[in-house]
């Protein structure tokens, strides 16, 4: 039944795909409300009112806001949402344009149309069909029982039905925050800060930084490149993965605003977004935290979980933007097995803060990775001190690694890693820990069994190393082959790898395998003086063989 036009309908805004309603003061794009503060709106109806003429800043405050003296930044500030409202990116100003020194222009076209009122025809759970053709008081009461039957479904079906954006069998790729502030403290800061808050969600599971490094490679970009949105979503399919969190951070006056959206890599589409403000530079960590909290329950993750795993970012890590940047650079380069210069960036980290207790933890773990074990007890045991200042995640690692490597308490590391696995059912780090446990143990079925996992977890160099370590402990050979074949399928490759292959040729009595393998060594900074040690002495392969001293990536 077609719509009669009613000749005193109230005028409404078209441009692009939106439509603005003044009366009831609504953004609408195709049919959907976009939320505009009541401010942000009104300065939209000034600029569309005066489409295509420059609108001066003066004009605007005593326009929104007569009468009362406010400082330009909070122009400022509502421009900056009005952009995001309408999809504009930093470089594309499709709608509002800065005119330099005056104010702003609506630069699009705007057309004005006539508001269509329709009466109910038709209703149902998820639609409801109206027109209108007079104005007793009944046939809109019954509109308004319809239509609240029509929304109480809706309503209900969306909070008793919802299904999660993300299921715990997903993976996630975190992208680089976008940086429009000028402030370099906050590059590959707030990916980090993010990083460690979302690793305390026992739902989520993100893609590793050696794994990225990896895929990066095969990519065609440096290891250590910025990932991008478009990087990280094509990262993102390769890998595997559900969905790419993109984060940015903008400046407007003294304050801070943080967005974060989940977008679905296969397709682009946006899966949930969240934003929050910071008053200043040092309250931004904590505008982090609550994005990451909101997030992980906007993907699917429990309320309960959310509130039982949420460590404040402050306490989890550092209080310092600075201390947590050189962090940063430190994990970077560790997921990188460039050990020797990560430590500079975690010496870095303890010197702005000296309570920074993961840094220490990193930091001994280097050292051990080093072959330094004095610095590497001394800074674990310093981490240990300091664990209450940490995630139950962290936690974990730190006391485990302390009664592993500094006390040698294997049983109680081993009730550690119990623990681990009871919280964090899907976080690689544990197994992949445990293997080098087991095998100190001489437990390589439990190391084979946990390999397994730690690869089935995380696909990567690291699991094939491990895999492949506790095979040839076991004397399963041919395994031990297939294992490095499928590795090298993947082009996963690395020193430790390739010492295992080494010592996997050296029990097949392959000569030339051993000499392909310290050739592949030959001028590759702290490898090529493993490989030539080995060809001195290979005996300790057949009996008593642990590994090399620096190889495996334990991180």
């Amino acid at each position: 039944m077609a719509a009669s036009t009613n000749p005193t309908a109230k005028q409404l805004y078209e441009f692009g795909p939106f439509r603005v309603d003044p009366e009831k003061e609504l953004l609408l794009r195709e049919g959907e409300t976009v939320p505009l503060t009541p401010k942000t709106f009104q300065i939209l109806l000034v600029l569309i009112r005066n489409k295509k003429e420059v609108v001066t800043k003066d004009e605007l405050l005593r326009a929104v806001w007569p009468d009362t003296f406010v400082e330009e930044a909070n122009l400022s500030r509502n421009i900056f949402l009005l952009r995001k409202a309408l999809g504009e990116s930093p470089q594309d100003h499709r709608y509002v344009v800065t005119v330099p020194g005056r104010g702003y222009r609506f630069a699009e076209e705007v057309q004005f149309v006539p508001e269509q009122p329709l009466n109910i025809v038709a209703a149902s759970h998820a639609k409801v069909q109206v027109e209108v053709k007079e104005s007793s008081r009944w046939p809109w009461l019954a509109i308004a029982a319809v239509v609240l039957l029509a929304v109480t479904a809706g309503v209900v079906r969306l909070f008793v039905h919802r299904k999660p954006v993300l299921t715990e069998k997903d993976t996630v790729v975190l992208a680089d925050f976008v940086n429009s502030t000028d402030d370099p403290v906050f590059d590959g800061t707030l990916r980090q800060g993010l990083s460690v808050q979302l690793e305390q969600s026992p739902f989520l599971s993100m893609i590793s930084e050696g794994r990225i490094q990896q895929t990066l490679k095969m990519m065609g970009q440096p290891a250590d490149a910025k990932l991008a949105p478009a990087i990280a979503r094509e990262l993102c399919q390769r890998t595997s993965s559900a969905a790419v969190l993109d984060g940015s951070i903008a400046q407007i006056g003294t304050r801070y605003l943080l967005t974060l959206k989940a977008v679905n890599c296969s397709n682009g589409d946006s899966l949930a977004s969240t934003e929050a403000q910071a008053s200043g530079k040092n309250d931004v960590l904590d505008a982090l935290g609550k994005i990451a909290s909101e997030m992980r329950n906007k993907l699917g993750e429990s309320l309960g979980t959310v509130r039982k795993f949420d460590t404040p970012l402050e306490k989890a890590t550092t209080t310092s933007l600075e201390a947590l940047k050189a962090y940063s650079l430190g994990r970077k380069a560790s997921a990188g097995s460039k050990w020797e210069a990560a430590v500079p960036f975690y010496q870095r980290a303890i010197s702005l803060d000296p309570n920074f207790s993961m840094a220490y933890a990193r930091l001994g773990n280097c050292y051990r990775l080093m072959g330094e074990p004095t610095l590497a007890a001394e800074n674990t045991r310093k981490a240990y001190e300091l664990r209450e200042h940490v995630s139950e995640l962290e936690k974990f690692y730190i006391e485990s690694h302390y009664y592993q490597t500094t006390t040698g308490e294997l049983e109680k590391a081993s009730q550690v890693y119990e623990l681990w696995a009871q919280s964090y059912p899907r976080d690689w780090g544990r197994p992949a820990a445990e293997t080098a446990v087991s095998s100190m143990l001489g437990q390589y079925d439990e190391c084979l069994i946990e390999s397994r996992e730690e690869l089935r977890l995380n696909s990567n160099g690291d699991g094939y190393m491990d895999l492949l370590y506790c095979y040839v402990k076991l004397n399963r050979l041919t395994e031990a082959q297939s294992t490095f074949e499928e590795a090298e399928a993947k082009k996963f490759d690395s020193p430790s790898i390739r010492y295992f292959v080494y010592a996997l040729r050296f029990l097949q009595n392959d000569a030339a395998g051993m000499s392909q393998q310290v050739a592949w060594g030959t001028g590759k900074l702290g490898v090529e003086h493993e490989f030539l040690h080995l060809e001195a002495t290979p005996l300790p392969i057949r009996a008593g063989w642990d590994g090399p001293g620096t190889f495996p990536v334990r991180q």
